[in-house]
């Protein structure tokens, strides 16, 4: 992994700093072929995770690792290695990254046949509200993923009114996005049988990416032709800012947390 990252860092720069678009970038064959099938290989079944399904999204997701093989574990946090950490600021620029070892709605997600999720802003901050979530890392490990089979990360440049931007989820491919009050994003829906599999961390930083302060909570929204969708969205949006604003930290605990009971593996 670090050595890919180092190969390709001056290139990885240009595409993360590119002006006027959501940033991002992407690096392919981030290891071993063998190494990434086996990962695949690990995921466990959908009857093992944890099902969202509302008008928001519909995927399934897992956060207590210690529940899987442990090469899935190990993986999670090798994106937490403080060396990784390291030169992943270098090619964003971001200062004071700080990884989420509770991986706050990190973790695997699985997609399968019909599962989507909407344009979305995430939570602008961590699960105690005090950092700000930053950057995502997205790596996906299903082998021979071809762009029709869907499930592709879209990015919004211009905002959920616009036109979104396409990023394959190819196998062996890790997506850097930066996440902030303008990082409107969605992953379109899977229309193969198979399973669309990715590995997520979020990076937490002290400083806000936009040069003032702002909070929001996970803000969804319909995308374009979905216009009754878009207003119970933006109508969702609006209670739970409101209940926000009084419960700082959430009416509920977020059952999307690690709570392990023994160190990782790194």
């Amino acid at each position: 992994m670090l050595p890919r990252l180092s190969v390709e860092k001056s290139s990885l720069i240009s595409s993360f700093r590119a002006p006027g678009v959501v940033q991002s970038c992407f690096i392919d064959s981030l290891l071993p072929e063998a190494a990434a099938r086996e990962l695949f290989s690990a995921f466990p079944d959908t009857s093992e995770m944890m099902l969202k399904k509302s008008l928001r999204e519909f995927k399934y997701v897992a956060a207590q690792m210690n529940k899987y093989n442990p090469l899935l574990e190990e993986i999670v946090y090798a994106f937490q290695d403080p060396r990784i950490v390291r030169i992943v600021g270098e090619i964003t620029g971001i200062e004071e990254l700080i990884p989420d070892e509770n991986l706050y709605a990190g973790g695997i997600s699985l997609m399968a046949k019909g599962n989507y999720l909407e344009p979305h802003l995430d939570n602008s901050h961590d699960k105690d509200r005090e950092n700000y979530r930053v950057l995502n890392l997205l790596y996906y490990v299903t082998p021979d993923w071809k762009t029709g089979y869907g499930g592709n990360l879209e990015l919004w440049d211009s905002g959920p009114e616009g036109q979104p931007r396409e990023i394959e989820s190819r196998f062996n491919r890790l997506v850097l996005m930066a996440t902030h009050e303008r990082s409107w994003h969605s992953v379109n829906k899977v229309l193969h049988e198979g399973r669309r599999c990715c590995v997520s961390n979020y990076y937490f930083s002290p400083k806000p990416l936009e040069p003032h302060e702002y909070f929001h909570v996970t803000s969804f929204r319909g995308r374009p032709e979905e216009p009754v969708r878009d207003l119970v969205l933006r109508v969702d949006v609006a209670v739970r800012m409101g209940l926000r604003k009084v419960f700082k930290k959430g009416v509920r605990e977020n059952p999307h947390v690690y709570k392990r009971e023994t160190e990782p593996k790194t």
